[in-house]
């Protein structure tokens, strides 16, 4: 740790006195109901739904990761970052009936619109997937990150990150994730953006970064037989994913459904679609920076994994290396306090509470922050697994949203867009394209011993296949729909598009205004702006 000096030790823990400080601010205002705990009491405004959005979103796994791609790839996996199309899709498209049904989680919202099958379900596969995934990809990464700033083994790191992440999402539930977040969002934005603008100028600019990295680093269009990239899986396999992750999974949308009402909630949407621009230039762009400095020879870096902790341990000024150093470890906590807090919500509302529907709100709150710690404990049980994990599973973790999002996504479309979809073709989408995903995984682990059919299953490219499953997934929607009979009238009315009374569409009017409208345009033309522009350089 020779390259950290004083005031990167200072600057680091004026980061951590200020984080505690909101924490402990906000532990102090008393949860009475589990909408106060789990929802921060509905009362959240815009600018901390769309912080927290942002902040939820981007984990030390993404920082890291991004600027590798960028530094190995250059720019298509900007695709994914400009899903901010698709955040606005949340605060338009969907919002409106997740706040009008009042509920608490997506699960508790399939149940309304489908069966309470379908919320079981639900509520079981994202427990599982959430632990599997999001909790152990995120410890792994975090204890990489703190290992490699603080210079300590990898179990300690991940070990302290779980468990300061903990106690203020246990103590202080969602409201004590929002702020912590908005706090988070700021410091992650100005210490990345540092990188950028430093990164530039030792390079001698955009004119000749363009120059020394290549048109290929800044063509984000792959042919669609690209191994890794093809355009085609990148457009339709990512937007498969994005409006899954982004518009029906519990961690992202729990902090729309947080805001005091639909139009806070909407814009803070907005601001988070906003926010999501700029990954692309304050990850992505720095990794094809580390590429040219390392062309010019005026960096080192052994492997692309590390571009982004290369410039900031070798170009960054003293000071500027703390902020940096603690914008990762806000990436890193905000992702893993939001991963606790849906856990927790998911587990009280969806499964406690619905064996004891008469459980007091006391009580509820009581279970979410035990729910949480056991989270905590299993996070921390998960420590030496990935401690000794290979790199190739850890990649098929990364790939397993593509496996799981169709079926979801299927649901949730098909179920909103058209009222002839019942609760049968709703479990048998769910169901079937869950033993689909899966087969895709096991057939992935074991290509090398298959040979046919069976090969190309586990061989296609994995954004490709998400596509496939998708269509399969709507066929088995509509057809077991139409095989059987008709959902009731309570599980349309005011749930799916075609059955809006003329009160509620004159609502959904009122909840917005030529501010909304116009800053929207805005982000969808940048959106449109940034894919023009990265054509090949």
């Amino acid at each position: 740790m020779a390259t950290f000096v004083t005031l990167d030790w200072i600057v680091i823990a004026g980061y951590f006195l200020l984080l505690f400080g909101v924490a402990l601010w906000v532990m102090l205002k008393k949860n009475e109901t589990a909408e106060d705990y789990f929802l921060a009491g509905r009362n959240v405004g815009w600018f901390m739904v769309g912080a927290s959005i942002f902040a939820s979103n981007i984990g030390s796994e993404h920082v890291v990761g991004l600027a590798g791609t960028g530094f190995k790839s250059g720019m298509p996996m900007a695709h994914f970052e400009l899903h901010a199309w698709i955040v606005l899709l949340l605060g338009w498209v969907f919002l409106p009936f997740y706040a009008r049904s009042g509920v608490f989680t997506m699960p508790e919202f399939l149940e309304k619109r489908f069966s309470p099958a379908t919320r079981w379900f639900l509520s079981i596969f994202s427990l599982v997937g959430y632990v599997l995934t999001k909790v152990s990809v995120t410890i792994y990464a975090g204890g990489i990150v703190i290992t490699t700033l603080l210079g300590i083994e990898f179990w300690q790191g991940a070990l302290i990150t779980v468990v300061l992440t903990g106690v203020y999402t246990i103590f202080g539930g969602m409201r004590a994730v929002v702020y912590t977040e908005a706090v988070q969002t700021v410091i992650l934005i100005v210490g990345a953006a540092s990188v950028t603008f430093i990164g530039l100028d030792k390079i001698g600019g955009w004119g000749n970064l363009k120059e020394i990295a290549g048109a290929t680093h800044f063509n984000m269009w792959r042919p669609s037989s690209d191994p890794d990239f093809p355009w085609t899986g990148l457009v339709f396999g990512g937007s498969i994913v994005g409006i899954w992750y982004w518009c029906t999974d519990q961690y992202i949308v729990q902090r729309v459904l947080a805001a005091r009402n639909i139009q806070q909630g909407r814009q803070g949407a907005i601001f988070g679609a906003a926010l999501k621009l700029t990954p692309v230039f304050i990850f992505l762009v720095p990794g094809m920076i580390a590429y040219a400095l390392t062309q010019t020879g005026q960096l080192q870096v052994e492997k692309s994994d590390q571009a982004f902790a290369a410039i900031m341990t070798q170009l960054l000024p003293a000071g500027m290396r703390g902020l940096v150093a603690a914008g990762l470890l806000a990436a890193l906590m905000s992702s893993l306090a939001s991963v606790f807090n849906s856990c927790s919500t998911l587990f009280t509302i969806d499964i406690y509470q619905k064996l004891f529907p008469a459980t007091a709100q006391k009580k509820l709150i009581n279970i979410g922050r035990i729910a949480t710690v056991i989270i905590v404990i299993l996070g921390i049980a998960w420590i030496p697994i990935m401690a000794n994990i290979s790199g190739v599973l850890y990649e098929y973790l990364q790939s397993v949203q593509s496996y799981i999002a169709p079926p979801i996504t299927a649901t949730f479309l098909l179920g909103l867009f058209w009222k002839r979809i019942n609760k049968q073709g709703a479990m048998a989408t769910l169901v079937g394209g869950f033993v689909l995903g899966m087969s895709r995984l096991v057939a992935e682990l074991n290509k090398d011993s298959l040979t046919g059919l069976l090969h190309t299953w586990a061989t296609i490219n994995f954004l490709h296949f998400c596509v496939l499953l998708f269509v399969i997934c709507v066929v088995i929607c509509i057809t077991v729909s139409l095989l059987t009979p008709k959902p009731s009238a309570e599980q349309i009315v005011g749930l799916t598009y075609g059955t809006l009374t003329a009160e509620q569409k004159a609502a959904n009017k009122a909840s917005y205004g030529w501010g909304e409208i116009v800053s929207s345009l805005v982000v969808l033309a940048i959106v449109i702006g940034i894919l023009a522009y990265f054509t090949g350089g």
